[in-house]
């Protein structure tokens, strides 16, 4: 019996590799924020409320890893149906995140801007759609 590729194989396995380095690269930009934090509260002897800037230096962090694990799960398992549900997972959490982060930037006195949020949620919603259709 013959194995089929499924219909999605190639849309999961090129946004992960996407994931895996825009992840990379935000986990390098996230220690750099924390450390950039980290200086201003000890240049503002405490006088500074950081306690939003932790959070997004935090919400950054958690986001990179969770979008750097949904690359690395999506290549390895594009060829594995069985794989679609836990890679559907993965992206959705992604996605979550991306959009926490959006609010929380405009929590924090940011502007909220559409096309932040679409363009934040472009690779996590084509990573969806890539393990929905490896289910089928």
């Amino acid at each position: 019996m013959e194995q089929t590729t499924p219909k999605g194989a190639t849309m999961l396995k090129v946004t992960g590799i996407l994931m895996i380095i825009g992840g990379a690269i935000s986990i390098i930009v996230s220690i750099l924020a924390i450390i950039g934090i980290a200086a201003i509260a000890y240049l503002s002897d405490g006088s500074a409320s950081l306690g939003l800037l932790y959070a997004s230096g935090a919400l950054l962090t958690v986001s990179s890893v969770a979008e750097l694990i949904a690359g690395i799960l999506g290549t390895a398992n594009c060829k594995k149906p069985e794989k679609a549900k836990t890679c559907l997972a993965w992206g959705i959490v992604v996605a979550v995140l991306a959009v926490a982060g959006i609010i929380l930037n405009a929590i924090g006195g940011g502007s909220f801007s559409v096309l932040s949020l679409i363009t934040g949620l472009v690779l996590p919603v084509l990573y969806i759609i890539g393990a929905v259709q490896n289910k089928q």
